[in-house]
């Protein structure tokens, strides 16, 4: 008897898998692909490990998921220098910030604009904030619109594909760690970073690419006892009496999971329709609305 059924193997459905096995759960993990990782894998391009998607591990990572992912990868998780770029007002600016490049190369314009939304906000009144909170509102009164309307809603626009105004506070919050024009000018001092100075402008990236995290997952939860199955494809999800019975298709047979729970990592939108319970009509209304952004990598040999 299978106590958790995990749909998926991506690094979420193999870490859950491995947690679950050592904390002695028996535990099975069904994939639809014949390997592992999801979007978060990695292949070989002239001889380079190449991701499919873009991934990389922040400083400011949970503590213990950085912590996980160096006692599987060791020395292979490498700490490399973060040289991103942006486009501002059609100038090449290094990302994150740095004052001597942000002096020569920021477009005067800009720089006018945010010192007269700073002045703004020092007159009386120029703080106070009446509207209904989104992420539109919450960015321009912190930042101001020069750098909303130059940077955060462009970048906005092509992350979510709607307005700012239709974005939820929430992210304003998550996405954006320097809320105001004040603290953005402070991050930009020496030393000054949310994740301190031993890790400002840094992140940890595996030797063999995003993939080898999802790899060695794999292999900790095969060793700690957990079943996993590859080039598997789910069919149904259903009730026998009160425990969920997963149906899968392996190697053209149908072959049947009855298990205590069910740890779904795949799309909603696919569970909801692979579930043969009576669910409400707007459930899977909402679900099927949902809408998922493309992003397209272009790898030059």
């Amino acid at each position: 008897m299978t106590d958790v059924t995990v749909l998926g193997a991506g690094p979420a459905g193999l870490a859950a898998a491995l947690e679950l096995a050592e904390s002695g759960v028996n535990v099975s993990v069904i994939e639809q692909q014949q390997h592992v990782g999801g979007n978060a894998t990695s292949f070989d391009f002239g001889g380079v490990h190449v991701d499919y998607g873009s991934h990389r591990l922040h400083p400011a990572s949970p503590p213990q998921v950085l912590e996980r992912v160096r006692s599987l990868l060791g020395d292979d998780l490498l700490t490399r220098p973060r040289h991103g770029r942006i486009r501002l007002m059609g100038r090449w600016i290094h990302f994150p910030l740095r004052p001597v490049d942000l002096l020569l190369r920021m477009h005067p314009r800009f720089a006018t604009g945010v010192g007269i939304d700073l002045a703004r906000k020092l007159l009386p009144g120029g703080g106070t904030n009446n509207t209904d909170p989104t992420f539109a509102t919450i960015l321009n009164h912190g930042l101001g619109k020069t750098i909303c309307n130059e940077f955060y809603f462009p970048y906005a626009r092509k992350i979510w594909g709607i307005e700012p105004e239709e974005i939820s506070p929430i992210q304003a919050y998550k996405r954006v760690s320097a809320g105001s024009i004040g603290k953005m000018l402070k991050r930009l001092l020496p030393g000054r970073s949310s994740g301190g100075a031993s890790t400002k402008g840094i992140f940890y990236y595996p030797r063999y690419g995003f993939g080898q995290i999802s790899q060695a997952l794999l292999a900790a939860a095969i060793k700690a006892g957990a079943n996993v199955h590859l080039g598997a494809s789910v069919s149904s999800i259903r009730l026998s009496g009160d425990r969920p019975v997963v149906a899968y298709t392996s190697d053209s047979q149908t072959r049947e999971i009855e298990t205590g729970q069910v740890y779904s990592t795949i799309p909603v939108t696919l569970l909801s329709k692979l579930v043969d319970l009576p669910v409400p009509e707007n459930v899977h209304a909402a679900a099927e609305s949902l809408e998922f952004r493309s992003m397209v990598l272009v790898y030059l040999l």
